[in-house]
């Protein structure tokens, strides 16, 4: 089969590998049906932070089609159509026994840990799927990661009636976010330094444009990780505020901690979702027309390598990525995506490898 493979910072290379075979007891074999490029893809590309085994092939956000089920799995069976948990968690640590599965102590990612969704196959543990209906566009359904991501980004702002809310970074994250928010009949303001892309977002959601000097809120969600961007958004809120940051941060912050105490300012960081992935996926349907409008593009699989080094440059229109022959790739900072349904082009951490792979050696 075809996969992009990262062998390390810099290098990502389209090759042809073996198809994975049998699964394990408990995992799945699928047929990927659609993937998005994340912009922690981007950042793992770049930096190589999260590489711990080489190659592996990346890929979190993605639908898949059942192809055959381990010994032991009862929920799924061939033909069924799921999405992609992109968490790879122990549940045996005290974060995981609390339901907390997204700080778990070992907690490792679908495309680090075990082999991702940016090939034509995959084989996940049967906890890491969720059904979606099978009349959903897998493109859409590719998305349902990104927006359980912002839906917890939401939940843990919660913002209290007849407030207004600041999102910065109108990338995969902030544009859904700004998406739930406003169906949950909230004021949005939104900010970026891509207009284009700000603009977009506004269109598709019927939210307001602003700068971030010229808000006055105070509730605020960070979906751009850039330093100064939240260093900002804490100097514009409202006493008794709150700023949610969602991104992932190069750099660190100097701050007076005497301004959270005399203003009563609240900072909560936010990690991936605890169990709101359903809930996403139950939302899909209901969304597909605004989350259609943020697809950047699609590409092939083979044009993954070329897509990782367009978005570094900044070049996108839209918020996602995904590839049409099975896979669907996203971007954080736009959407690409890539598709697998036999018939079209792909459109635009933890032990031996063996485990991870979760397939029997034949």
């Amino acid at each position: 089969m075809r996969a992009a493979r990262l062998y390390a910072a810099g290098d990502i290379r389209v090759e042809e590998v073996e198809t994975p075979s049998t699964p394990l007891s408990g995992w799945v074999r699928l047929r990927v049906t659609a993937a998005g490029i994340c912009g922690s893809d981007i950042h793992n590309f770049r930096t190589g932070q999260w590489i711990s085994r080489s190659p592996s092939v990346p890929g979190h956000e993605f639908a898949g089609v059942v192809l055959e089920c381990g010994e032991g799995v009862g929920a799924f069976a061939p033909g069924d159509t799921v999405v992609a948990d992109s968490r790879f968690w122990c549940g045996e640590c005290s974060a995981c026994m609390a339901g907390r599965a997204n700080v778990c102590n070992s907690l490792g990612f679908v495309g680090e840990v075990c082999d991702g969704g940016f090939a034509e196959f995959a084989c996940l543990p049967e906890r890491l799927l969720v059904k979606h209906e099978p009349s959903l566009d897998p493109a859409i359904a590719a998305m349902a990661e990104p927006l359980a991501v912002a839906l917890h980004a939401v939940k843990r702002l919660a913002v209290p009636s007849g407030e207004a809310v600041l999102v910065a970074g109108c990338g995969p994250i902030g544009g859904l976010a700004a998406l739930v928010l406003s169906k949950m009949g909230i004021d949005v303001l939104v900010a970026d330094r891509n207009a284009a892309r700000a603009l977009l977002v506004a269109e598709v959601t019927g939210v307001q444009v602003v700068n971030i000097e010229d808000a006055d809120v105070r509730y605020a969600l960070d979906a751009t990780g850039n330093i100064h961007v939240i260093k900002q958004l804490i100097d514009r809120l409202d006493g008794g505020g709150s700023l949610v940051i969602a991104g992932i941060s190069h750099g660190e912050i100097a701050l007076d901690p005497n301004i959270l105490v005399e203003r009563e300012l609240s900072l909560i960081g936010c990690h991936a979702y605890c169990d709101e992935l359903p809930e996403a996926v139950a939302m899909l349907p209901g969304f597909a027309p605004q989350l259609a409008r943020f697809i950047d593009r699609e590409i092939t699989i083979d044009g993954i390598p070329h897509a990782y080094q367009r978005l570094l440059a900044g070049d996108a229109k839209g918020i996602e990525n995904h590839h049409p022959d099975g896979l669907t790739h996203r971007a954080k900072r736009p959407i690409v995506l890539a598709r697998n349904d036999g018939r079209m082009p792909w459109r635009e951490r933890c032990g031996p490898f063996s485990r991870a792979s979760g397939t029997k050696a034949m």
